[in-house]
């Protein structure tokens, strides 16, 4: 499949660039406008949106002893060319300097049986490694997590502000599939699925 996509985009014209839109002014919120949303009904009203569940993972950068990682439910696709995917994290994460100092990292899609592992990326602090099965990715040495449904070994290209998150976007430079007949681990209405 990955060979006839290849094949595909080399036959098309390659498209114009596009020439950005230029930076929207920003500016404070005014007296008569519109008071924010309730950051719980905002959380409340998006939970029904299903997501995946990833966990990214990054090798331990210079001075550093452990790899890092965290478990992220905003991962998504998001070009064919190049191949780029991206991933949003809170600009509080302790993870993300360290993953941003190492300059890239693999994203793990997880399966239906791996919510425990999921559990244990999500807590700060810990090590989260301890008794985690992993090998290194083949281009980053990002640790690549065992029995997962997928994985995506990225270089970071770029990365955005999104109000209290970053968005951070990754080349695509390896990638593969573990078990393709196993379920995925979602999450919906704040619980595994």
């Amino acid at each position: 499949m990955a060979a006839a996509a290849v094949r595909y985009l080399r036959a098309r014209p390659r498209p114009e660039p596009v020439e950005p839109l230029p930076r929207p002014e920003l500016r404070c919120v005014g007296e008569d406008e519109r008071p924010p949303l309730d950051p719980a009904e905002f959380r409340r009203v998006l939970g029904n949106f299903a997501t995946g569940v990833t966990v990214v993972t990054a090798p331990a950068a210079d001075g550093e002893s452990a790899p890092a990682g965290f478990a992220c439910q905003s991962f998504s696709s998001l070009s064919l060319d190049p191949p780029l995917v991206a991933f949003m994290v809170g600009r509080t994460s302790t993870t993300w300097p360290r993953i941003a100092r190492a300059g890239v990292f693999c994203v793990n899609v997880l399966g239906a049986h791996q919510a425990g592992l999921c559990r244990g990326f999500a807590v700060s602090g810990a090590d989260k490694f301890a008794g985690v099965a992993h090998d290194a990715s083949p281009v980053s040495g990002s640790p690549r997590l065992a029995d997962t449904l997928a994985w995506i070994d990225c270089t970071i290209h770029a990365v955005h502000t999104g109000g209290d998150h970053l968005i951070v976007v990754g080349r695509v430079d390896a990638l593969g599939t573990g078990d393709e007949q196993a379920a995925p681990l979602l999450f919906h209405r704040g619980r595994f699925r």
